[in-house]
């Protein structure tokens, strides 16, 4: 059987496994749509959770961005783990014993104001936005590769499916099918790890092979990738070359993003009791652990796969050639990542060999990130089968998350805009109804975004982590364990920390025209060392400040708040939660 007759019964099978599973657990209730009716069991909420987080941007562009990045770019493994932690410990069972629907209704109710409720919903819509372009980027890259079409259309296959089964199933559809999806997804993850470590260490076990001696020299196999990159004039994999400064802000950044996303804050209201928020945030993070301890030997295994591959007979020896890529099966995959333009080669000095070398204007190989764990299989010769079950994991991932984000957007148009402030008088089946057509339009609307994204699937994900970072949390964190914050602090603060952080993005994105110069803003960071990635830290501590000084200089919350604040807090039990 062909690769690609297997790529398409392997994802076929997975794809109709999901809509399957949605149509099994089509939501007929507000209740089901937004919160699976509080009876998911803590197991199976925590590997829901897992799916929900661990994204395209986990399973495809992490490693890759490590693979290149090396030391530098370790900041997304401690970010995104911490900031997982952090969700459990402060936030979760908090949010879950206060007992709403979603995240805007918290902020709304807690801070007393529609006008508090509204901010929210735009915080949310737009880090929410920004996330799901990265998933969608990813399943773009994905199906250009493994179904053997064009990137775009591989975007609209992928959000044709994500349509069917998360605006059909709501959050009960959506969480059945996510177990499905983690899986899937580890299973494609951990499968192929385990080939190339055994054939690159001879250990079975990745996280262990990642310290073990390679095979072809006998040294530790993170020196010789080491001694690789630096030969070939790139920058070192085990030293950091990142400032201090920068790399602390984004993992903070990361953290605290990932503490307030809400697609993932909304998985807790999904268990029936408080203590079952907290007893699936444990088993999320042991699903999590097992792709997220791979990660690491996945990245610096890719990237030794790849120099060995252009430079077959050691660093020193002559490169790859053109005839070799066009005859050599063992380089079939170039080829076919050619195809994607996701791989690319030119032959600049006219010597018929292909050099990869750190210098770029000789280097004469580029590849994106995103399609190093994709192309991992293939690159080590690895059976067909398991390049199949990659191209599955990989959708999996994105397809998991985009679902969740998208809920999460449809959630708070239908919920806290349509029902909360413009028809507050809407039947439970209009208000289904407008949930579905949310969903739908924030499909198509994640799908034009994702046509042009604004960098790799996970550099997406950091924008979006920084834009939960500088509003949400924040928000989260004074509602719970602080009285004196009262509703202008907590709707000034998140006006603050989310305009000054965009207005950095943009322009150290250089988005912003300049009539004088005839151009855009050059990238460099506008603020010491500080990247666009990294500045959700800053714009959360603006919006902590202002808050602060705001509800200080005005009233004090009315005493019912207060003492719901404290009610909150003081555990009573782990019984049913307040609300609804």
């Amino acid at each position: 059987m062909d690769q690609f007759t297997l790529n398409l019964l392997v994802v076929g099978a997975t794809f109709a496994l999901y809509i399957g599973i949605a149509i099994w657990a089509r939501a007929g209730s507000t209740a089901e749509f937004y919160a699976a009716n509080r009876g998911i069991h803590p197991v199976m909420n925590g590997m829901a959770t897992g799916a929900d987080w661990m994204s395209a941007a986990s399973f495809i562009s992490m490693a890759g961005l490590i693979a290149f990045g090396g030391y530098d770019t370790s900041v997304y493994l401690m970010g995104w783990t911490g900031g997982y932690v952090l969700l459990a410990m402060l936030l979760a069972p908090y949010l879950r014993k206060f007992g709403k629907f979603t995240v805007p209704e918290f902020i709304g109710d807690r801070f007393y104001s529609p006008t508090a409720r509204m901010v929210a919903v735009v915080c949310l819509i737009v880090a929410s936005v920004t996330y799901v372009i990265g998933q969608m980027t990813g399943v773009g890259v994905a199906f250009s590769r493994f179904l053997e079409v064009e990137a775009s259309t591989g975007l609209f296959i992928g959000a044709a499916i994500v349509f069917m089964y998360a605006v059909l199933g709501g959050m009960k559809g959506i969480t059945y099918t996510q177990v499905a999806q983690y899986v899937v997804l580890i299973t494609a993850y951990t499968i192929p790890a385990v080939f190339i470590s055994l054939q690159l260490t001879g250990n079975p076990i990745p996280a262990l092979g990642l310290f073990s001696d390679a095979t072809a020299t006998g040294q530790p196999i993170l020196a010789t990738l080491e001694g690789l990159v630096t030969d070939l004039g790139f920058k070192s994999y085990l030293n950091q070359s990142d400032t201090t400064l920068n790399m602390f802000l984004f993992t903070v950044s990361l953290m605290i993003g990932t503490a307030g996303l809400p697609h993932v804050i909304i998985r807790f209201f999904t268990v029936p009791k408080v203590a079952d928020a907290r007893s699936s945030a444990g088993w999320a993070l042991v699903f999590i652990a097992l792709l997220y301890l791979t990660a690491p030997a996945v990245a610096a295994m890719a990237r030794m796969n790849l120099i060995n591959t252009f430079y077959p007979n050691g660093v020193a020896a002559e490169a790859v050639t053109l005839a070799d890529i066009e005859a050599k099966e063992e380089l079939d995959w170039v080829r076919n990542w050619q195809k994607t333009g996701l791989l690319k080669f030119e032959d600049k000095n006219g010597d018929g060999m292909i050099q990869y070398v750190g210098d770029k204007d000789a280097n004469e190989l580029t590849v994106n990130n995103d399609i190093m764990v994709l192309a991992n299989p293939e690159i080590a010769n690895l059976p067909g089968w398991v390049i199949a079950l990659v191209a599955a994991g990989g959708l999996a991932a994105a397809l998991s998350t985009a679902a969740g984000l998208l809920l999460a957007i449809s959630s708070a148009i239908s919920h806290d805009l349509i029902k909360g402030q413009l028809n507050p008088g809407i039947s439970e089946k209009g208000e289904l109804l407008a949930a579905r057509i949310s969903m739908a339009v924030a499909i198509a609307v994640a799908t034009y975004l994702g046509l042009n994204p604004p960098g790799f699937a996970a550099q997406t994900v950091a924008l979006a982590f920084g834009l939960a970072a500088c509003s949400i949390f924040p928000a989260l964190m004074m509602g719970i364990f602080s009285k004196r914050i009262n509703n202008k602090g907590a709707v000034a603060g998140m006006l603050a920390g989310l305009i000054v952080t965009l207005v950095y993005i943009f322009l150290h994105k250089g988005w912003f025209f300049i009539p004088e110069t005839n151009s855009f803003s050059d990238s460099d960071p506008l603020l010491l060392s500080i990247k666009s990635t990294s500045f959700g830290a800053v714009g959360a501590l603006i919006n902590f400040v202002v808050a602060y000084f705001v509800s200080n200089a005005t009233e004090e919350p009315p005493v019912e708040i207060q003492e719901l604040v404290e009610s909150i807090r003081i555990p009573r039990g782990a019984g049913a939660a307040t609300g609804h």
